[in-house]
């Protein structure tokens, strides 16, 4: 089958058609069959580019999503994690760390005050630390929940965040809270001179006083599950990232598709929604544009994580040329982060299925 453009004679309106061009096998001559108008517009974005048919399009309320009377257990439960997040984001952007007071410590070794006061800075702000670390095991938990709800039979993904709109704004919510904490903590060397500093004081205390690990905030065991996490550039991501694939590895009965395909199709609706003015003027906040795009790249980032051939290779159902066009046509003090977010913290972006264009585009 082949097609060939042609214009109809049409003097009110003009309009490119297909004709479709059928070889009859007996006769081995051409059968053509006019298909005008919005069938040859069909025909048309289905020849030259992708099926935009796979990308839903409809506007998810970021904004003003309530439980329906179905989803309502669930969101209780996240939401009860949910509330604490933006203390948790308050807490972190706060933390100053003890850098002079274990200077000082570190240079003057005998001298026993300074010693003391270095410990007394360090203790409550590893306390801290180990609440964020706590926090992350109540987000996986979260998510858990959260994707078990989205991906259950017989829906699929796009009627799941349609139909359940409120559990996919919590979802939404977790994605943005994932990567405002790893922003913060990859700018915040504090966190981990703090917390090597603490280990090492312990590890050399416990010598002269084996009880202390019983007695001490952070023992052992909890201290080296903290440092996997902190060592980790983006620790809330490999979270998400790990809680997904547990998620996917357990559920034997699911197919991975359900899940990647409820985190394409997430992306595709906050692309959509980003560059349709239509949907973008039914924010009324100017802060959930910043939300959205946060949410679209936290999303691509998971799913390049969980997904076997990540985001980049052609045959993943995400549009990546247009979500990064979306992110650079807007101001770049806005977008600068996210995109980096996209250079640095994916798995695949410099795997050879990825194309020079999408490459170049992240330069």
């Amino acid at each position: 089958m082949h097609f060939r453009l042609v214009q109809p004679q049409c003097k009110a309106i003009t309009y490119w058609a297909w004709e479709e061009e059928e070889e009859d096998e007996e006769e081995g001559r051409a059968i053509t069959v006019d298909t005008n108008g919005l069938l040859a517009m069909g025909n048309l974005i289905k020849v030259l580019g992708k099926d935009l048919e796979n990308c839903p399009h409809f506007f998810l309320d970021f904004e003003n999503a309530q439980p329906t009377e179905a989803e309502t257990a669930v969101w209780n439960q996240v939401n009860a994690v949910l509330e604490e997040a933006q203390t948790i984001l308050a807490e972190l952007q706060s933390y100053t760390g003890a850098g002079q007071e274990i200077r000082e410590a570190i240079q003057n070794p005998g001298d026993l005050r300074l010693q003391e006061r270095a410990w007394s800075a360090v203790c409550p702000l590893v306390a801290k630390l180990k609440r964020f670390y706590e926090f992350s095991l109540r987000l996986e938990n979260a998510l858990r929940s959260l994707l078990e709800a989205l991906t259950s039979p017989p829906y699929a993904p796009t009627q799941h965040l349609e139909r359940e709109q409120a559990l996919a704004k919590q979802f939404a919510e977790i994605l943005h809270f994932t990567l405002s904490f790893d922003e913060l903590k990859m700018t915040n060397p504090a966190i981990q001179n703090d917390f090597s500093y603490y280990r090492r004081t312990i590890s050399r205390n416990r010598i002269n006083n084996p009880q202390l690990d019983a007695e001490s905030e952070v023992n052992n065991e909890m201290a080296n599950r903290m440092s996997l996490f902190y060592a980790e550039a983006t620790p809330m991501l490999k979270t998400l990232s790990n809680a997904t694939t547990k998620f996917v590895s357990e559920n034997k009965t699911l197919p991975i598709e359900d899940t990647t395909d409820c985190l394409s199709t997430m992306a595709c609706v906050c692309r959509v929604m980003l560059e349709t003015p239509e949907y973008r003027s039914r924010f009324t906040n100017t802060e959930t544009l910043l939300f959205c795009m946060r949410v679209m790249v936290g999303v691509i980032i998971l799913y390049d994580h969980v997904h076997p051939v990540g985001a980049f290779a052609k045959t993943s159902k995400i549009d990546m040329k247009g979500c990064i066009k979306v992110l650079k046509d807007q101001p770049s003090t806005s977008t600068e982060g996210l995109l980096n977010a996209l250079r640095y913290t994916t798995r695949h972006l410099n795997d050879d299925t990825t194309s020079k264009q999408i490459r170049a585009l992240l330069q």
